[in-house]
């Protein structure tokens, strides 16, 4: 809630809540969705952002009417516009054989970020929370427990994951799993040569000294490897979405991917990749039509195929 004061208080701040109309705050919403840009990125604000800054004011509001200052909360009135739904910047197959090929001149720590967030599909800020005592090595198991979150005032600290159903728990493959360990040895071994300059914590991404790793630092580091080895960078959360794309074009039906994304609702995993589900609907389609080839048949054949070699039919 501080951070979104940081928009409303300068645009609504000043005025008494009983002189804030309607028309302000659809100005307000408006404007910071033609105007407004993430101070980090420099991209345009996003509708759900718009709509977390109108919760945030309609809030005040209902509180207010609560205490009977108010009769209406004139957010009601409030219409959020919708955006064009843009693509996801996803890295291609090819980009990520590129990727890969060259890992091994990387240190471990960004190997097995990189890896791992594919493989896994999980938040930046879960990757960054995951501890050693999360890694069950004995069934190959991840569980995802809490999140790394950083804010100027509070620099880094550790928070709640960001739904109920973002507590998860995800199998991961031998490749996975034997960089954990390797990775795990190497650690160790670092914090025995820093001695008493280690911080000693339980995190599997930390800085130098043991600390909690900076949100930021992942990100700056593959917008560097990818001009490193020639592949253009997309974003940190382009490795999320490449593990959900590479799900959805496997086949894993709906409920199974929002359930290994962390998805709160359904809904959430049809609005951002439905193309992707249509494509493959595409392809059931497809499916369908080559497995009932028989059909299209003239009426001689199928029945000479059906009396010469009973369902093997299907097959063709």
């Amino acid at each position: 809630m501080k951070q979104l004061t940081k928009r409303v208080y300068p645009a609504l701040g000043h005025k008494r809540i009983d002189k804030i109309t309607a028309r302000d705050i659809q100005r307000f919403i408006t404007d910071m969705m033609i105007n407004g840009r993430n101070e980090t990125t420099g991209k345009p604000l996003s509708r759900k952002t718009a709509v977390h800054h109108l919760s945030f004011i309609s809030d005040v509001f209902t509180y207010a009417i609560r205490m009977g200052m108010l009769s209406d909360n004139p957010c009601r009135r409030v219409f959020v516009p919708k955006q064009e739904q843009l693509e996801k910047e996803i890295f291609t197959l090819d980009e990520v054989r590129t990727l890969f090929a060259n890992l091994e001149n990387e240190p471990m720590k960004y190997q097995l970020y990189l890896m791992l967030a594919i493989y896994s599909g999980f938040r930046r800020s879960e990757m960054l929370g995951l501890e050693w005592k999360d890694i069950d090595f004995e069934n190959d198991l991840i569980h995802v427990r809490r999140t790394s979150q950083y804010t100027a005032e509070k620099g880094i600290y550790t928070d709640t994951t960001k739904t109920r159903s973002s507590k998860r728990v995800s199998k991961m493959p031998g490749i996975i799993m034997d960089l954990l360990r390797r990775f795990r040895t190497e650690q160790t071994i670092e914090a025995r040569r820093l001695g008493t300059k280690w911080v000693e914590n339980d995190r599997l991404f930390t800085k130098w000294n043991g600390e909690p790793m900076n949100p930021q630092t992942p990100f700056e580091w593959l917008k560097g490897y990818c001009g490193r080895v020639g592949v253009p960078f997309k974003n940190i959360h382009s490795l999320r979405h490449l593990h959900a794309s590479l799900l959805i074009f496997e086949g894993v039906d709906v409920v199974a991917v929002s359930a290994d994304m962390g998805h709160s609702v359904l809904g959430t995993t049809l609005n951002l990749y439905s193309h992707m589900f249509q494509e493959t609907r595409a392809r059931n389609c497809e499916a369908i039509t080559n497995a009932l080839k028989f059909a299209h048949q003239p009426a001689e054949c199928v029945k000479y195929d059906v009396q010469n070699r009973g369902g093997e039919q299907f097959g063709t």
